[in-house]
């Protein structure tokens, strides 16, 4: 059911003798509030006005340098679209953060994002880190959303929360290291493995570490 794949990774090599932590993210929402453009941002620096949609999910790599470990961010970017729904939280499966993006000139995106953090809530890990993203802060004089209104709900569920526009890159990079820093921080244990096996049962009884010391 995976569609487009791309992988990249940071321009520096880790330092010798520092950890390697791998996460999985899925990222959710609405078709067409910029999942897609957020992520190329991030790991391509690449930014189109108009992306072929989603079909079921694209895979990302990203690899982030922090000060005494190096963590690789592998992102599914799910699709959007009302008929692929139903298969999403298959991808939840691992995942230690979300990010929930909606459209902040777009105010039905904004209410659907609160649907897909109750999903999530309920369908993924309980200790799941999720952030919600605002995008195309760059045409803010179009908002339907004001950004006080979003900030507090994610303070009342203990979300992360950034206004973000692919298109300026404002806040991509930013809100990536940030959940990048708490999962480190938080030392979250998960799958290691790349990728998902729709059709293989969820694990009962295996757990595998986060980190492992880089040779």
């Amino acid at each position: 059911m995976a569609g487009r794949g791309y992988g990249a990774s940071g321009s520096n090599g880790a330092a010798a003798g520092n950890e390697i932590c791998q996460f999985k993210l899925v990222m959710v929402g609405e078709s067409a509030v910029g999942k897609t453009s957020l992520v190329l941002r991030y790991v391509r620096e690449q930014f189109q006005e108009s992306y072929q949609s989603t079909i079921g999910a694209a895979f990302f790599r990203q690899t982030v340098f922090l000060d005494d470990s190096t963590v690789q961010l592998n992102v599914w970017d799910t699709a959007g679209e009302e008929r692929y729904h139903s298969v999403t939280p298959l991808y939840y499966r691992g995942a230690q953060a979300a990010i929930v993006v909606y459209d902040i000139t777009n105010e039905d995106t904004f209410h659907r994002a609160k649907t897909w953090v109750k999903e999530l809530q309920r369908e993924a890990s309980p200790n799941i880190l999720i952030a919600l993203a605002g995008n195309k802060a760059d045409i803010a004089n179009k908002r339907d959303i004001d950004r006080q209104e979003a900030q507090a709900y994610a303070d009342e569920n203990s979300l992360l929360f950034m206004e973000t526009s692919a298109k300026t890159a404002m806040n991509v990079h930013e809100i990536f290291m940030a959940i990048a820093e708490k999962l480190q921080a938080t030392g979250q244990s998960g799958q290691m493995r790349i990728g998902v096996n729709l059709h293989e049962p969820s694990p009962r009884g295996r757990r595998s570490r986060c980190c492992a010391k880089r040779n």
